[in-house]
């Protein structure tokens, strides 16, 4: 559950950022989402447009801005400061989309992505909130959380609890048209220096390249694009 500060409108603010960044939204979509009243939501998200947080594109659809982006890219976070390194990398020998997820709650938070300069792709902006019941990233962030985290998301995912077992075993988890139809993808779980998982690291694409079972082209790169994080970390 999102805190609250008890500063109302930085709490509206904030929830119009989340609101966008779980799903580019209109006017009326934000409104539905947040609850809030029309004006204030309008408002918001304009005077967020304004500091670059959020963009509209030509059919008034917010999506998060270059300014969140620039934000990460400047904290001090030992964990984008390794992704800096490995991601190019792995974006290099797969030629294809990468990406390092968190989870946030119920929820996996997009934290570091490049995009092959070519060719069709997977576009994940940094800052995207996606789901943990579908997707490759998903299934390994949740296949190492807490029992009751597993229960609650397993009632609604696309994977059952044998999925998870099957990720834990193997050290890497596949999709094919879960998240995003006809997008493929494959992931492997990042450890801190405790031993402890703290992200994802996915390469995605369209299953025409990819193809059903994209683990038997790429496992073995992700996993060892998600052991140099560890050993960074």
């Amino acid at each position: 559950m999102r805190q609250h500060s008890g500063i109302g409108v930085l709490d509206k603010a904030v929830a119009v950022l989340y609101a966008v960044a779980e799903h580019p939204s209109g006017l009326n979509e934000l409104c539905a989402r947040t609850g809030l009243p029309r004006a204030t939501a309008h408002r918001l998200a304009v005077g967020l447009e304004v500091h670059r947080l959020l963009a509209r594109d030509s059919n008034g659809t917010w999506r998060p801005g270059p300014a969140l982006a620039e934000l990460a890219t400047s904290a001090d976070d030992p964990l984008l400061e390794a992704a800096s390194v490995i991601l190019p990398r792995l974006r290099e020998i797969t030629g294809e989309s990468v990406q390092l997820y968190c989870r946030d709650g119920n929820a996996r938070v997009c934290v570091a992505a490049l995009e092959p300069p070519v060719g069709l792709r997977d576009t994940v902006p940094i800052g995207a909130r996606l789901p943990l019941t579908a997707g490759s990233a998903a299934k390994v962030l949740l296949a190492w959380a807490d029992p009751e985290l597993q229960r609650t998301i397993l009632a609604d995912a696309v994977f059952g609890e044998r999925a998870l077992s099957e990720v834990r075993k193997r050290g890497w988890a596949q999709s094919a048209a879960e998240r995003a139809a006809g997008v493929a993808s494959v992931s492997a779980p990042v450890r801190d220096a405790g031993g402890a998982v703290v992200a994802a690291v996915s390469v995605s694409g369209p299953i025409d390249r990819m193809g059903r079972r994209p683990g038997a082209r790429w496992a073995a790169d992700l996993v060892a694009a998600a052991e140099a994080l560890h050993k960074r970390l």
